[in-house]
């Protein structure tokens, strides 16, 4: 676990004006209990506490980056490390508000490491992530499970404020996601996509619509049965089909899941998460899905 120090010959006199923020953080198995015994951070960005909502082993940890807002030039850097039997999931208390670069090729940047240990379980859960319009962000997630390790992810991304009229038209946001299980590569997904681009109105991109949610779910081909998409299926066209311009699809690939959604609605980009991830949960995790309480504040 890497030592979080301020950089030597940083002061506040010559200090960057732009936030730079890292987070560690190490659970491990004690006799059926997950802990947190590792918390290091350097910047804004931490957790407070452990939390035990469903029992002692599952522990839930609740990423906090105080500022509210990330501008450009702002670098967060995330490690998380689950060790061999242990259970974390982590979340956040609300959006993430990415606002617009103060200068051209300002770009802000975050970095995920995710590493799950043989027989652990990761539940990687944060809210929404807004896009102001003009922002120039990078997104990096990186994911390395063992052996029978299991992992279940959501990310919602909006564009633009829309209930104030705002839409991205302009600063541009790069994505690369990469898993791998027992040092094998089973998933790997980038992307670009530049406001007002035809990325951003092509059927083959966003089709025009100003959010999109991905949940994506790993480590075990057994548990991603055909009626278990079928279930899933049935469900979410329930809730897509009270807007006419909801779309939503699921497709598994062995070991992987991956559902999404495409709309104009965070709140159902959201049901439609929860949807999935309820599904998956006990036969991946082996729990009962027990949403989060920050997600209900």
């Amino acid at each position: 676990m890497p030592e979080y120090n301020t950089p030597a010959g940083v002061t506040k006199a010559n200090q960057a004006p732009s936030c730079q923020a890292r987070l560690a953080l190490g659970f491990a198995n004690d006799g059926g209990a997950t802990r947190l015994l590792e918390n290091r951070h350097f910047g804004p960005l931490r957790v407070q506490k452990a939390l035990y909502p469903e029992g002692p082993g599952i522990c839930h940890a609740i990423v906090v980056h105080p500022p509210g807002g990330i501008v450009g030039g702002d670098q967060l850097t995330l490690n998380i490390q689950v060790g061999a039997q242990a259970h974390a999931l982590l979340a956040t208390p609300g959006a993430a508000k990415w606002y617009k670069a103060r200068q051209a090729n300002d770009a802000s940047r975050q970095h995920v490491s995710l590493i799950v240990a043989p027989g652990g379980r990761l539940e990687w859960l944060p809210q929404e992530t807004l896009l102001f319009d003009a922002a120039e962000v990078e997104l990096t997630h990186e994911v390395e499970l063992g052996f029978d390790a299991r992992y279940i992810a959501c990310e919602i991304l909006c564009f633009g404020r829309t209930a104030s009229g705002e839409t991205f038209n302009t600063g541009k946001v790069s994505q690369r996601t990469s898993i791998r299980q027992d040092g094998k590569l089973i998933w790997w997904e980038q992307g670009l996509l530049a406001g007002a681009s035809s990325a951003m109105t092509s059927p083959l991109g966003l089709h025009g619509k100003t959010v999109c949610a991905t949940l994506t779910a790993a480590g075990s081909p057994q548990a991603l049965s055909a009626s278990l998409l079928q279930a899933m299926r049935e469900e979410m066209a329930v809730i897509c089909a009270e807007d006419e311009k909801n779309m939503f699809g699921i497709s598994a690939v062995k070991s992987v899941l991956v559902a999404r959604y495409l709309g104009d609605s965070s709140e159902t980009a959201r049901r439609v998460m929860l949807c999935a991830w309820r599904h998956l949960r006990a036969p991946l995790m082996g729990c009962e899905a027990v949403v989060p309480r920050i997600w209900n504040t």
